[in-house]
């Protein structure tokens, strides 16, 4: 599926960037495809046309990409991708190497690291772009969260998981928890993992919606990828922030 987003600017387009969904069919079941309209919308508002792909285990993976976006999925959906995302494992660490941004949430966050162990102790491959592993936890981790990121400020989520997961030296930490909250593994204060200009998290919400300096990285990212230079707008966030405010006042 191809849907083209036009920039609502004044003008003529700044440029144009690909934006892959990656397994909505089976990996976009906590509201993730959010992220990916916020990604859109923006990028529209900040002047520059996108084109909306998707990928689903068994098409073609398209030769081009600027930014790749991957929502979350229970046991069974990463069980039905795992073969598919192992093949196409090679592609996306290059990717990811070329300088690709993703945002990979709950589910693919866990399968781009190298294992997820399940609860019934079977083993679940990933890809290894991220230097993390997760085994399942016995209760869900469930709740409001905020972080402090080194370069991003602070970003407020919804966290909703079981799995813990564990950092490798070849990650840095997507943020620490700020007060209440899990986090990757509910001990180590940690929470998501980085590489490379990839970000991987628990924090559904959608994400994206509460925290636009995040979605604006991501898209500052994608138009160098493309070799462009990123002209941002100055668009009026304040229905961001008063959501920011309250998901910050809501209890755990």
């Amino acid at each position: 599926m191809t849907t083209m987003y036009t920039h609502t600017t004044q003008g003529a387009a700044k440029g144009s960037l690909r934006l892959l969904q990656l397994y909505p069919r089976d990996m976009n079941i906590y509201g993730d495809w959010g992220n990916t309209l916020v990604l859109a919308r923006r990028a529209q508002w900040h002047g520059y046309d996108v084109e909306l792909l998707s990928y689903d285990p068994g098409e073609d993976l398209p030769d081009e990409v600027h930014l790749l976006v991957g929502g979350g999925g229970q046991d069974s959906g990463q069980e039905r991708i795992q073969t598919d995302l192992a093949a196409r494992g090679p592609e996306l660490r290059a990717w990811a190497a070329d300088g690709v941004p993703m945002l990979v949430i709950c589910g693919l966050y866990q399968l781009f690291g190298h294992r997820f162990l399940t609860a019934e102790g079977s083993e679940i491959p990933g890809i290894g772009l991220l230097d993390a592993q997760t085994v399942a936890g016995r209760e869900r981790l469930i709740g409001n969260i905020s972080l402090d990121t080194p370069d991003l400020g602070r970003v407020v989520g919804y966290e909703n998981h079981s799995g813990l997961t564990t950092l490798g030296p070849g990650a840095r930490p997507f943020g620490t928890v700020l007060g209440e909250g899990a986090g990757n593994n509910g001990s180590d204060g940690t929470e998501g993992g980085r590489v490379h200009h990839v970000i991987g998290t628990y924090l559904h919400g959608s994400l994206l919606p509460k925290n636009p300096a995040v979605a604006d990285w991501l898209l500052a990212r994608a138009v160098e990828q493309a070799g462009l230079t990123w002209e941002g707008e100055d668009l009026d966030d304040t229905w961001a922030r008063n959501a920011r405010r309250v998901a910050g006042t809501r209890p755990r």
